[in-house]
């Protein structure tokens, strides 16, 4: 996975570049792009100041992907990770919906095969990824963060293995994968449970925030209107003036498209 933050001149990599030409230095190529002819990769990580909106993997058979391709996807790094954070920040256009209530898990093996579930996962996961005909959905997200767990435990990562997935309807869950610990044999093994949750209110507000592209100071100042203060305490909170925080307020209505602290609130707490 290619690191990428603010201002870096390396948003896409090639899979040819990145192991010299010798793709079986690729455990995802070695154990299953080969058998698919793939003979090269592009990746492109969608990253901005306010975080990481999504990646894009382009596979290549016969052939590999040119200096000019690659140029190419750089160019349009940066329109596309706006258009994805902004339709993110859609997300939180309305208070959700009521969703289905009741534990969600999903049990998968070490080799990341479905096991067993709780009652309400298939229907999140049908959500999540709506299934052609009859078929029973992918848990792509799930698999996202049972694979980055493989990450950690192989040490190429360190970031937790969770991620916070928009549902619909402003709904967004939040996906965190953990061993199902076998106390009688020291190291990772055993089951991974993926649990399948409401994203908390907290998170949701961190989450809107960055959707909408707010400063740190706007950011902060949105975490105390989640505890209620006026004015005046704000500014007291803030080590600011009373104008300050009404200059922030102005701001983040414009950003955000709400008109008033309560609407911004409801927005961004789901509630």
């Amino acid at each position: 996975m290619l690191t990428v933050g603010p201002g870096c001149a390396r948003p896409v990599d090639l899979l040819t570049e990145a192991t010299g030409g010798d793709l079986s230095r690729s455990l995802l190529w070695r154990e299953l792009l080969c058998r698919h002819d793939v003979t090269d990769i592009a990746s492109a990580v969608h990253r901005d100041q306010y975080g990481c909106w999504g990646f894009l993997d382009l596979w290549r058979t016969g052939g590999q992907f040119t200096s000019q391709d690659k140029t190419f996807l750089i160019d349009i790094a940066t329109p596309i990770t706006t258009a994805l954070r902004q339709a993110q920040a859609r997300t939180f256009a309305a208070p959700p919906e009521q969703a289905p209530s009741g534990p969600v898990v999903l049990l998968l093996s070490a080799n990341l095969d479905v096991l067993a579930q709780t009652a309400e996962t298939e229907q999140y996961l049908r959500m999540l990824v709506p299934p052609d005909g009859g078929r029973s959905p992918v848990p792509a997200s799930a698999y996202n963060v049972a694979a980055q767990l493989l990450a950690i435990e192989a040490g190429i990562d360190a970031n937790p293995p969770q991620a916070r997935v928009h549902l619909t309807a402003g709904r967004w869950l939040t996906l965190r994968a953990a061993r199902i610990a076998d106390t009688t044999v020291v190291g990772p093994t055993g089951d991974i449970a993926v649990t399948i949750e409401h994203t908390v209110p907290t998170e949701r507000a961190t989450l809107f925030a960055a959707a909408h592209g707010l400063s740190r100071r706007e950011t902060e100042l949105l975490r105390l209107l989640m505890i209620g203060s006026d004015t005046r305490d704000l500014a007291s909170r803030m080590f600011v003036s009373d104008n300050t925080v009404n200059d922030h307020l102005k701001s983040m209505f414009n950003k955000t498209g709400a008109r008033t602290r309560h609407s911004m609130l409801t927005r961004a707490l789901g509630t």
